[in-house]
């Protein structure tokens, strides 16, 4: 590439999932109602948790967090996905494309951590079921949520600064429908190496570990519930288990699905698609697993619907 090539490019331009102008306008409508459905879903759990004092435990205390990571996730990718939509333009701003970035990272990272986070409250819950509350006092639950946002934001900040010193060519399409870092690094100009290296490795330590503490956690939670007796305290001591990883299978799986549909298929379209899981699909149903499979919530909800009624 030659020197006069390579610049500070202005903007970028995004992968459509669709060309076809009618299958937009139909997608415009369901990514919206997705989006409303998931900002009001979580905001609606964290209002319900907030506002009744019988769900002030840890648990709950930790899914209002989680439903502050799954609107943050939303509201990173999907709002400008709509306006490009109804514009039928491709473009996003340099500075936009930087903040998606940075954003998006610091509550994918969030979300990671708050789900190793609740991994540990479930395996205190029923391997120490007599010493839980003494264990997950509000001291302790307080500072695993400001760890965990403390990480994430040391996670968004350098994905800031790998991504603001990369140098790239003139109309610069990104093979996504948002600004991911790892698609940028392969559409660079400048040498790479080092933040591909810094890269993986932030990847394998942010991702491998949390994922190590959910299933180390679940190991001794599945060991602790063989050990009961009976088959009605079994279920109930795997009940109270069963949102959690019910969320944890439909995130990893989701972001496995990117990963291997990336390695496999040479689609860019078909990556994008199913990257639409965890970035669209799976922020809107984690209100809803937690809700429907849970009595107090839904005790909680029909009473804020009584008083305002």
């Amino acid at each position: 590439m030659e020197p006069h090539n390579r610049t500070r490019v202005s903007q970028f331009f995004l992968l459509r999932l669709s060309d076809d102008p009618d299958l937009q306008t139909l997608l415009f409508g369901l990514f919206l109602s997705t989006y409303l459905v998931t900002v009001l879903g979580n905001l609606l759990l964290i209002l319900v948790v907030s506002s009744d004092s019988h769900l002030h435990t840890p648990m709950y205390f930790f899914l209002s967090h989680l439903s502050l990571a799954d609107i943050g996730i939303s509201t990173t990718t999907v709002p400008n996905m709509l306006v490009n939509l109804q514009t039928q333009s491709k473009s996003i701003p340099y500075a936009g494309c930087l903040a998606q970035v940075t954003v998006f990272s610091l509550f994918a990272c969030l979300e990671s951590l708050l789900l190793t986070v609740m991994a540990y409250d479930r395996l205190v819950a029923i391997c120490h079921p007599l010493h839980y509350l003494v264990i997950m006092n509000p001291r302790l639950c307080g500072l695993l949520v400001l760890v965990s946002f403390s990480i994430s934001l040391l996670n968004s900040q350098l994905h800031y600064l790998m991504m603001s010193r990369l140098t790239f060519c003139a109309d610069v399409e990104i093979p996504h429908f948002f600004c991911e870092l790892s698609q940028l690094l392969n559409l660079a100009c400048s040498d790479i190496s080092t933040s591909n290296i810094l890269i993986y490795f932030i990847s394998a330590i942010l991702a491998g570990v949390p994922l190590s503490g959910i299933l180390y956690s679940y190991i001794r939670i599945i060991s602790s519930i063989l050990r009961v007796s009976s088959s009605d305290g079994k279920y109930k001591a795997f009940s109270t288990c069963g949102s959690h990883l019910s969320v944890v299978c439909l995130f990893y799986g989701a972001a496995l699905g990117v990963y291997l549909s990336s390695t496999v298929s040479s689609s860019h379209r078909k990556s994008a698609v199913v990257s639409v899981m965890y970035t669209v699909v799976t922020p809107m149903l984690n209100p809803f697993i937690y809700s429907l499979r849970n009595r107090d919530i839904k005790s909680a909800l029909w009473g804020i619907i009584i008083r305002m009624a």
